[in-house]
Parts: C-alpha cells; structure tokens; sequence
C-alpha cells in the first residue's frame, strides 16, 4: 500500500532490496534498490527500468537528503546491537527529503499464533535455520562436495517488542507518522524531525 500510494514520480530507495520484489510495485515511480549480497543485487538488476547498488545499510552511497521515499522490509532486526539497529535508522532517515518517509518493518517478538511461537517473556536474541535448498542436477553430476544436499545457515535475528521501533526511530532522530502490527511484523512509517534535516535556500 505505501508504494502505490506514493505521488506520480516520486524518487526513492529499497534498502536491503534482496531480490528485488518491491522495485516494480509501482512503475509510475523510480526505486533504487541496494543491498549487501552482491548475488540478491545482480538478481534484482531484472526489474528494469530501476537502479540496483551493491551497499552496506551503515555506510549507504547514497546523498543526504535527496529522496522522496524509502522502504527497509525486514532488514533492520538482523543487526545485533541496539546502537548499531539505531545506526542503521539513522543512515536511513538521512537519505530523507524534508518531507520524504520511510516504511520501515521488523519481526515482532509477539508471534504467539505463528509456527514460531515467540511471546512475550522470551529472549528477543535468536539464530533463525535458514534452510538452502541443494542442487540435485549438481548432486547427480558430482558436482561439488555436498551440492546435492541441503544446507543450514543460522541467521541473527532481533525480534522487537511493541514500542521498541518506535523508540529506536526516535533514538534516531526520526519521527513516527504511523504505524502497526501485521503478520507477525512491527511496522513503521517515519520520517526525519524537522530539527535533523538542513534547511535549503
């Protein structure tokens, strides 16, 4: 709903775009998309006419202050530290025009009627098994060693608690518009408070 509600040539960015689902929601607007995984990007370079950069959500290439728009769809929880997730907000929401906003969204802690079953009370620290899918044509052919055979990664997640990323767009100098609980995510629409964006002549 935020990208399709957005004005007729708005100019934005897609932070941690993975794949690239979201860059073509809206073609009456331009998505850069960015992020850290040099494969996700070269995947999502497809959904032209859109830009895709390789980045690090702590150091974006990106000039301040210059966009409409910005989307971060469940990226900001992987970080592991409260001073680097409100770091990571921050480098957001400077991306921001004075009246630009960000959707910004994250796992909720409260997933009581989930499959995973996180609540209150429980450690808001976790490693999630991500599952990578082996090759069998790899596997038939003796490819490479375990080609055939599914992989586990365990992958850090913060599962925040209702309030904590409103608290933690503040701590980065933003503001919330907006926001709510879906799907087991917490979600925000935020922009930067007046005081934090330089005034232009």
């Amino acid at each position: 709903r935020f990208l399709k509600e957005l004005p007729n040539g708005s100019v934005g960015l897609d932070i941690g775009c993975g794949n690239g689902k979201y860059l073509s929601v809206n073609s009456n607007i331009f998505i850069v998309g960015s992020d850290r995984s040099s494969n996700l990007a070269t995947i999502a370079k497809h959904h032209a006419p859109h830009s895709v950069v390789v980045a690090d959500l702590l150091h974006l290439p990106h000039p301040p202050h210059a966009f409409d728009f910005a989307i971060s769809i469940a990226v900001v929880h992987h970080l592991s530290t409260p001073e680097r997730r409100v770091e990571a907000l921050e480098s957001i929401l400077r991306t921001l025009a004075p009246n630009g906003k960000a959707l910004l969204t994250v796992w909720a802690l409260e997933q009581e009627g989930s499959r995973r079953g996180w609540s209150e009370g429980d450690d808001q620290d976790v490693m999630v098994p991500w599952v990578m899918r082996g090759s069998k044509k790899g596997a038939a052919r003796g490819g490479e060693v375990g080609g055939g055979e599914d992989r586990v990664f365990n992958r850090y997640y913060h599962l925040y608690r209702k309030g904590e990323l409103e608290g933690d767009v503040e701590s980065a100098g933003g503001e919330v518009v907006e926001g709510g609980w879906e799907r087991d995510n917490w979600w925000v629409v935020a922009r930067p408070r007046a005081s934090t964006v330089p005034l232009i002549d």
